[in-house]
């Protein structure tokens, strides 16, 4: 480990994340990470594809913690970017990516996340979310559980959401679920994509 900031949970998850993004960035040009906290997500996987221009973006307050490894990187310097903004002021792309962010912020927050969406994101784009989720109002494990009781105490704003919540506020703004990926520690991967149909569900699994 280097003297940069570090995640263990991005050291932990960053290869599978890999895994799926290599099934659907073959033709993406350019990437939106929202919420890219330590940089080490964007370092690893822009990585992995040499022709996608990969925009690391975070709040103003985190900026400083994420620019040392993205200047490291070689690659575009981070953005500001406040998703209860009512402009990102970021410009388009082909795909968004964020990882362990909807349940850090609160409802509204969440729910702003999705209606700042389709300006930014360019026609048939791609959204990959990653995180823990709730289905049919159940957790997928007792280790998620109690996480969404850590997160409750530590921000009452916080906490894990609801899968069926999460796939409506994404059919409004007109996105399809693609794939929904189960990943390590309890995690998922969804795949959603701007388009009205066609959409693939094979990779949800089969229980639910």
């Amino acid at each position: 480990m280097d003297a940069l900031p570090y995640s263990q949970a991005c050291e932990n998850n960053k290869r599978p994340i890999l895994s799926v993004l290599q099934r659907h960035l073959g033709r993406v040009r350019s990437l939106l990470e929202i919420g890219a906290g330590t940089g080490q997500h964007a370092e690893f996987l822009a990585g992995h594809f040499p022709e996608l221009r990969w925009q690391a973006s975070e709040t103003v307050a985190s900026l400083p913690l994420l620019r040392p490894r993205i200047e490291r990187a070689g690659l575009s310097g981070p953005v500001a970017l406040d998703i209860d903004a009512a402009d990102w002021g970021c410009g388009s792309f082909d795909a968004i990516f964020s990882a362990n962010v909807l349940h850090i912020v609160g409802a509204p927050s969440v729910e702003n996340f999705f209606r700042g969406l389709g300006p930014h994101l360019n026609p048939d784009g791609l959204l990959l979310v990653y995180g823990p989720f709730r289905y049919r109002n159940a957790y997928t494990s007792e280790s998620n559980a109690q996480f969404d009781r850590w997160l409750k105490q530590r921000d009452p704003v916080s906490g894990i959401r609801d899968f069926e919540w999460v796939d409506a506020l994404a059919q409004e703004v007109g996105l399809s679920l693609a794939e929904d990926n189960a990943m390590p520690a309890n995690n998922q991967l969804l795949v959603f994509r701007m388009k009205s149909e066609g959409s693939n569900r094979a990779g949800q699994p089969a229980d639910r």
